[in-house]
């Protein structure tokens, strides 16, 4: 503020070599900033009418005691100067201050700690937990860090970027559980059991989501538990209100029962059957099925049978554990067999899956046929001489396609592959299989 002063009314005598006042202010109580300077006008008059005995009120005598209270006031102020001057900081260390207090009124600073605080806070957390200290730890090892961010629903696991991503409008006790979610996930990227289903058949494929997504359940459910024995009871609360306290209670049951079986992998192994005996399963199928009838570059493996066995060796290792034993493992070839883990037990579901089975086993089946028949191209048919044209007039006509029933919705022994009938005394009739023989 410019120093401002009366041009109309002048003072003589020691009134008119008074100074104006100086302003001094901080930032928050720390940091000192340039002085202003304040006029010797005030800026607000309790009366705007002019007095006429003003010059008297402003007298030489009136100014006296002011004059000896200034004096007073300015050798405190200069022992106050010298006492400074002994303890003069850094210049560096003052910007710092300055910088520091900048961001702390414009907020940028309490941001930037509120994330720091929230991914400081999840893995405190979860350091109380035995599993969730060996998956932050197999986290750390491979330099995935947990950020907040709006960009996701509730939280992800970006493989890309190598963190995990976290929405901070989540609850505290939610958010834990997520991010023992997403660890799990990173460990199954690192162990290669996170193979996209739709690489495997339509049965197998149905089976590894379920078992992926059943996998991620129960490390959550594990967490809770661990963190309710170190004395964080609120979480395993929101657990059991959560819609998945079927499975916590499957696995509390076990767990409380013989304290061995987390060890053991018996409360794990229980809380995963639960898993299936719900309307989890209709849920994710119907979002694989909606993927398989969206793709159009099929499956990886060439065989049912490589399928099948590739599968089992993916569920062996999907039960492995950072501690314990393989929770999964001894049950492998049951839960391949098992109607209960194989089975569509939703009607739609199962319909979309068995047209989703028929349409590729025709493809396969039209394009074995084009390579037995030598065709020229995909869609050219070899021309015939005029004897060969008269040869099969006398049939009933060209070749006729028949769809074999056998083995197609029950059991049977049907073909097994598309053939062709050379008899001569009948028309050429192809045979095409399709479904896997198991009910629809």
């Amino acid at each position: 503020m410019k120093k401002t002063t009366d041009e109309g009314k002048k003072h003589t005598g020691k009134g008119a070599k008074r100074r104006v006042c100086f302003m001094a202010y901080t930032l928050n109580n720390t940091q000192p900033v340039i002085c202003t300077l304040v006029s010797d006008q005030p800026y607000f008059y309790m009366e705007d009418e002019q007095l006429p005995e003003e010059d008297d009120i402003l007298g030489l005598e009136e100014y006296a005691d002011f004059d000896r209270d200034m004096a007073e006031l300015q050798k405190k102020l200069a022992a106050f100067e010298r006492l400074s001057n002994t303890c003069e900081r850094d210049p560096l260390t003052r910007i710092e201050d300055m910088t520091s207090a900048i961001r702390e009124i414009t907020g940028v600073k309490a941001q930037a700690e509120k994330m720091l605080q929230a991914a400081d806070a999840i893995a405190t957390a979860l350091s109380k937990s035995r599993m969730g200290k060996a998956l932050l730890d197999f986290a750390h090892d491979h330099n995935v860090m947990i950020v907040e961010s709006d960009q996701v629903e509730t939280a992800q696991y970006d493989r890309d970027a190598g963190k995990i991503f976290i929405h901070p409008q989540t609850g505290e006790h939610e958010m834990f559980l997520l991010a023992a979610r997403e660890l799990r996930r990173h460990w199954q990227h690192r162990k290669g059991v996170m193979i996209h289903p739709l690489t495997f058949h339509p049965d197998q494929a149905i089976l590894i989501n379920r078992a992926q997504e059943a996998d991620l359940t129960i490390a959550m459910v594990r967490v809770a538990w661990e963190l309710q024995l170190a004395g964080l009871r609120e979480v395993w609360d929101f657990v059991e209100q959560s819609p998945f306290a079927d499975v916590a209670r499957a696995f509390a049951r076990e767990a409380f029962v013989d304290f061995r079986s987390l060890m053991t992998g018996k409360a794990s192994s229980a809380a995963f059957e639960t898993w299936f005996l719900s309307e989890r399963c209709r849920h994710q199928d119907k979002k694989l099925i909606q993927a398989m009838l969206a793709d159009h570059q099929g499956y990886v493996f060439s065989s049912m049978e490589a399928s099948k066995n590739v599968s089992m060796e993916l569920i062996s290792k999907l039960g492995l554990q950072p501690f314990g034993k393989n929770y999964l493992a001894p049950y492998a070839q049951t839960i391949l067999d098992d109607p209960i883990f194989m089975e569509v037990r939703d009607r739609s579901n199962a319909n979309f899956l068995w047209f989703i089975k028929f349409e590729r086993s025709f493809n396969e089946a039209e394009q074995a046929l084009q390579s037995e028949t030598g065709s020229q191209g995909p869609d050219v048919l070899p021309a015939q001489t005029p004897t060969q044209a008269g040869q099969h007039d006398s049939r009933t006509g060209n070749n006729i396609v028949s769809l074999s029933t056998y083995g197609v919705i029950h059991k049977g022994n049907g073909r097994k592959r598309a053939n062709l009938d050379d008899a001569a005394d009948k028309a050429n009739v192809i045979c095409i299989p399709f479904g896997n023989g198991r009910q629809a």
